[in-house]
């Protein structure tokens, strides 16, 4: 018994190919991702909340590095390519977020997702570059929050992806920017994919290609709706209807739990 393949282009290839963006969806755990897998997207992320929510602890407050290795040990033998959202790679110290990123690289994570909260631009760069000094492999996706926490300052969200170019970002991410324009004014600043976060009120997949943007990530959106699901799914139930949406089998599920287990036993004989 074999492996199944990762597929053949490398996870920089998908973000490069001439009116297709990446589209990203997010997983936070084996079920999840192997499901997404299986519909057929080469590359899939994770969502730092879900991680967090798992566990009982807060999103983006780097209390939950050990979650986030664990997780991408549990992901990265998986037939697809893997991206982690690493937070603001849980430590100010870039020596520190090195040696993460190496951990998730030995793991089998082809990218990382690191933002800068807001913080100096010069210590999110020197992480940056110090992530790509340990692991060059790694695509390192830098995100700023300027819209996302912040007000979306146009001359601030430059200046930031100008520093994190510089210091050798393999892509950057603009959470919270829907506005066609900005999003184009965008994609002419920056040399490297621009990543934007898909927004049910932004602009749809086909007029983000147009807008020239190189991927599109699904954030917690995913992990989020899956949970409203399961509140529709026990109000119907409660109010005595049958709940509505798709309901994966009993078999199907747990034939998720098969594939893992033979890929890693494929891994382990070589």
């Amino acid at each position: 018994m074999t492996a199944e393949p990762v597929p053949a282009v490398s996870f920089a290839g998908l973000h490069h190919r001439p009116g297709e963006p990446l589209l990203l969806p997010n997983a936070w755990d084996h079920a999840s991702a192997a499901a997404l897998a299986g519909r057929g997207f080469p590359a899939i992320g994770t969502t730092s909340l879900a991680v967090a929510a798992a566990v009982g602890l807060p999103d983006g407050r780097a209390a939950t590095r050990e979650h986030t290795v664990r997780l991408a040990q549990t992901l990265g033998s998986g037939p697809y390519l893997l991206s982690v959202d690493a937070e603001n790679g849980f430590s100010d110290d870039p020596g520190e977020v090195a040696e993460l990123a190496r951990e998730l690289w030995t793991a089998g994570a082809a990218g990382v997702n690191l933002e800068d909260g807001l913080g100096p631009a010069g210590r999110h760069a020197a992480k940056i570059a110090a992530v790509k000094a340990a692991v060059p492999g790694l695509f390192v996706n830098a995100r700023t929050d300027t819209h996302w926490a912040g007000d979306g300052d146009e001359r601030d969200t430059l200046r930031r992806l100008d520093a994190y170019q510089e210091a050798g970002a393999d892509g950057v991410f603009v959470p919270g920017v829907t506005d066609p324009h900005r999003i184009a004014a965008l994609v002419r600043h920056t040399a490297v994919p621009l990543n934007v976060l898909y927004s049910p009120a932004g602009p749809p997949l086909a007029r983000l290609a147009g807008l020239g943007v190189r991927r599109v990530s699904l954030g917690s959106l995913l992990y989020r709706r899956a949970l409203g699901a399961a509140l529709d799914a026990v109000a119907d139930i409660a109010a005595g209807h049958a709940p509505r949406g798709t309901t994966p089998s009993y078999a199907d599920v747990d034939a998720l739990g098969h594939s893992v287990s033979a890929s890693r036993s494929a891994n382990s004989t070589g």
